[in-house]
């Protein structure tokens, strides 16, 4: 084999050990539409929901964004109670919103109990419309902010997942064996 050929049969080895550990992180979309009326599950899509979360279909009131079936606080929760919680770091992407104009709605986004970000705010309307986190690094916690709590619907819950998956874990170990056949290759 040539000095070439060895230094490119390298490189290819170490581009795909660097790039392994990316792959696999596709978000996750919660979508609601596996629920029934009433209060989410204990750990629903991974995620500690707070009490305050309902979910309902009401296509006349607040259309989903996929789907025929979201999220809603009820009347009586605060900022503080419509808390969703990651079981471990994550980074959050938003979520689309429907509702009532006069409940404007913005995500509080908190990392090991300090906030680390938070979103613009959004006045749902009829048709629903993305708000976007605003921040792209790691989070545990997102608190939905709104001056009218009930007064909205959220759909497509959008989050990815910080730790790697088992596969990608995978694909990093055939990357460092592929760099260390070649690097005993080239020692030989």
């Amino acid at each position: 084999m040539s000095r070439q050929a060895n230094h490119w049969g390298c490189a290819l080895a170490l581009a795909f050990t660097l790039i392994a550990p990316l792959a696999g992180h596709a978000a996750t979309v919660l979508n609601f539409d596996d629920l029934s009326d009433g209060a989410l599950p204990a750990q629903y899509g991974g995620l500690d929901w707070s009490q305050s979360f309902l979910s309902f279909s009401d296509p006349m009131l607040f259309p989903a964004h996929s789907g025929d079936r979201l999220l809603a606080t009820d009347w009586s929760a605060t900022n503080d109670t419509s808390t969703i919680r990651f079981n471990q770091a994550a980074t959050f992407q938003g979520a689309w919103f429907s509702g009532y104009e006069d409940a404007a709605v913005s995500f509080a986004l908190f990392y090991q109990g300090q906030q680390v970000g938070s979103s613009a705010l959004l006045q749902p309307g009829s048709t629903p419309a993305f708000l976007a986190s605003g921040y792209a690094g790691l989070v545990d916690e997102v608190r939905v902010h709104s001056a009218a709590h009930g007064g909205f619907g959220m759909d497509d819950f959008t989050f990815t997942a910080a730790v790697p998956e088992p596969g990608t874990y995978a694909l990093m170990l055939a990357g460092l064996g592929a760099v260390a056949f070649f690097a005993r290759r080239r020692q030989a």
